[in-house]
């Protein structure tokens, strides 16, 4: 416990390591990433901050999985180079509420605090912890909604006789007797007909002995 209150003193001796993110979809449309990074800069400035870098996406939307400058801050962020993110608004970082979430829950687990400034959410604070917390909740609850519909569409199908899973294939039992009676094997069987093997064999060992 001693160890642990030291370790959090000298991690307050040293001002916060900040980096920035901002993103622009056009950059050919009159919008310029300056506008979101000066207005970040002036909070990293009054919070007494230190300003650890630098990573701006332009002219890329925000619906892509892949962008360069983001894929740079999140392996920076595994390599602990700074300590806390500051972006201008939350659809100028993610993609979606589960995007936010999944990219909040891995700064959490590498201790990098998170701040959107239009949102007022601070990670470093007990009140952006509990946005945090709401979050993942409202989620959650989405998740399990989603799930629920999917089993009452399911009960709702079986209840009115619908067939439910892959369409049986038909097997042609006598083809397949005629086959195995010119010595073929089944694994020539199965490739020939586009069946499986044990639907092969059990249709095979159905046809009536011949006597």
């Amino acid at each position: 416990m001693a160890r642990q209150v030291l370790h959090e003193e000298n991690s307050r001796s040293r001002p916060v390591q900040t980096a920035i993110y901002a993103r622009v979809s056009t950059a050919n449309n009159g919008q310029d990433p300056k506008m979101q990074t000066r207005e970040i800069r002036e909070y990293i400035e009054r919070r007494g901050w230190k300003f650890a870098g630098e990573y701006v996406d332009e002219g890329i939307s925000g619906i892509k999985d892949s962008r360069p400058e983001l894929n740079r801050l999140m392996a920076d962020a595994h390599r602990r180079r700074f300590d806390a993110i500051v972006v201008w608004r939350f659809d100028r970082f993610a993609r979606s509420v589960s995007h936010l979430l999944r990219a909040l829950e891995t700064f959490k687990a590498l201790g990098v605090e998170f701040v959107s400034l239009s949102e007022q959410v601070d990670t470093s604070t007990p009140t952006g912890k509990m946005v945090f917390t709401v979050l993942g909740a409202v989620a959650e609850l989405e998740r399990s909604l989603i799930a629920e519909r999917v089993k009452a569409g399911l009960r709702n199908a079986r209840a009115k006789g619908k067939r439910l899973g892959r369409p049986r294939i038909p097997v042609d039992a006598a083809r397949i007797g005629s086959l195995r009676a010119h010595g073929r094997s089944w694994r020539e069987i199965v490739a020939e007909m586009g069946i499986r093997k044990g639907s092969a064999q059990r249709a095979y060992c159905g046809l009536p002995k011949k006597v």
